[in-house]
């Protein structure tokens, strides 16, 4: 009796309170446009967890992004053009660029020297497909994966381009793409996360925790970052003296209190943390064994040049094989420093020697293991760079500025074709001469691999409809299998 009386007055309270403002304008709103109120609908998918049928049958069933942070030279990596060799330190004709924007790093210069790549260039496996020589090892897996050399974006500088690549527009505070696939097909393990996201690399661009937030999307859909070394979560072992006997003695207590409020508030977010805590919980089970790459084959190990105990790249893709494997939905590698503004054939070599054999590597591995088929991996950066140089060229550096009118990206796996170039850009890869690839045609083809139309995944939010997509996007039906 007393517990019911202090519930009704709590929320008779917190009802005013939070009232005082709210009232007329509910009132108001609901003048102009009865059906503003609506609920938001429930989860429009299902696959091995969520609620109601997929679209079509699903190619994947889960996604590897392997994110190269800072935007990696297409010209110097995927995209050959012996006529920018021959025009080096020759001015870019206008004719190429026709007066498109160019970054504050750059207007300034008096002289826009063209500059090709220091980089061979060599033709790999059965598909003949143009790969440089910085990375070899991609190479090798020339004929698994579909090279797309006709990606483009809108924003000119790295936050922005980050931002939209991962959420579909220019603005923060919309939910990713991992949290629109967590939120649209749900977890098949329940004792992980289903969207977890790893870092290595040191320097260049700053990462904000946005680049794989949930935006208006239920929190429980953003993603959990995962460490290379040491505890794997931050406070994720319980502290010195304390049991996990008595770590759940005072979770249930905790968790008592927040059911008690999510009773009296109705507030989802309370259920969020309510989950959180108990996924937290059961990770602590769960996780270590799971990170622990020390129990991997030599052979594995060797494969993608992971050394148990350091945090590398190489390390965080055979851990991605492993989640993914264990049944994360959406596994999200940034791998820092791509961004060379001044030094780049040394920096693209120092990059290169990172990613390059365990990107490789696990394209091997998953097919070895028989998850190759119903994994879509996808390897690229947030922009290209410029067929100029930025600052001086000398005989053995130079650097290279911002481009998003064009740029090299590629998918392998679940859905896609292997052996695929699709896409062509001028002789300056400057410009899309066939076949241009819209970020949002991107995210409009990783969902189709996963069995979703992206016109129907939506979440209403201040009485929109969103979606990744917002109201663009075309499947890129030239990759898929």
């Amino acid at each position: 009796m007393f517990d019911s009386l202090r519930q009704q007055t709590l929320s008779r309270r917190t009802f005013l309170k939070r009232s005082t403002t709210g009232m007329g304008a509910l009132a108001l709103a609901s003048l102009f446009d009865e059906n503003l109120f609506a609920a938001d609908a429930p989860n429009p998918l299902q696959s091995l967890g969520a609620l109601n049928p997929l679209h079509f049958a699903p190619k994947a069933r889960r996604v590897i992004y392997l994110f190269m942070s800072g935007a990696p030279s297409h010209i110097d990596l995927y995209d050959y053009k012996p006529k920018l060799v021959e025009m080096t330190g020759i001015e870019l004709p206008g004719s190429v660029r026709m007066g498109q924007r160019i970054t504050g790093m750059t207007s300034g210069q008096k002289n826009f020297p063209c500059v090709g790549t220091p980089f061979k260039f060599v033709k790999h496996g059965k598909s003949q497909m143009e790969i440089s020589e910085a990375l070899p090892n991609i190479g090798k897996i020339a004929d698994d994966i579909a090279l797309i050399r006709t990606i483009n974006t809108d924003p000119i500088n790295h936050d922005p381009a980050v931002t939209y690549l991962f959420t579909g527009n220019q603005q923060p505070g919309r939910p990713t793409l991992g949290a629109w696939a967590s939120y649209g097909l749900g977890s098949v393990n329940r004792n992980l996360p289903a969207f977890i996201v790893m870092i290595s690399g040191r320097g260049g661009q700053s990462l904000q925790t946005r680049y794989w937030g949930s935006g208006f999307l239920p929190s429980n859909h953003q993603g959990v970052q995962f460490r290379g070394q040491g505890d794997p979560v931050l406070f994720f072992s319980n502290p010195p003296g304390l049991s996990e006997k008595v770590r759940r003695q005072m979770l249930d207590d905790v968790q008592a209190l927040n059911k008690q409020q999510l009773d009296t508030l109705a507030d989802p977010e309370i259920a969020t943390r309510i989950d959180a805590y108990e996924m937290a919980f059961r990770m602590q089970t769960s996780v270590p064994d799971l990170m622990d790459i020390s129990k991997e084959s030599k052979d594995t190990l060797e494969l993608y040049g992971a050394e148990p105990g350091k945090s590398s790249f190489a390390n965080n893709a055979l851990l991605a094989r492993k989640l993914s494997e264990s049944g994360v939905r959406f596994v999200q590698l940034i791998h820092r420093d791509w961004d060379h503004h001044g030094g780049l054939p040394d920096g693209i070599r120092a990059q290169a020697k990172q990613t390059d054999q365990a990107s490789a590597a696990l394209i091997t591995d998953l097919k070895r293991r028989g998850l190759f088929d119903e994994t879509l991996v996808v390897w690229g950066g947030e922009f290209g760079r410029t067929a100029y140089s930025q600052g001086e060229i000398t005989k053995t550096s130079f650097g290279r500025d911002h481009h998003p009118r064009c740029y090299s990206l590629w998918m392998a796996g679940g859905g896609i074709k292997g052996g695929v170039t699709y896409g062509e850009t001028d002789d300056f890869a400057y410009n899309i001469v066939k076949d241009p690839v819209h970020v949002n045609d991107l995210h409009a083809t990783i969902l189709h691999c996963l069995g979703v139309n992206h016109e129907k995944l939506t979440f209403r939010f201040q009485g929109r409809d969103f979606r990744l997509t917002d109201v663009a996007g075309q499947v890129v039906k030239g990759v898929l299998a």
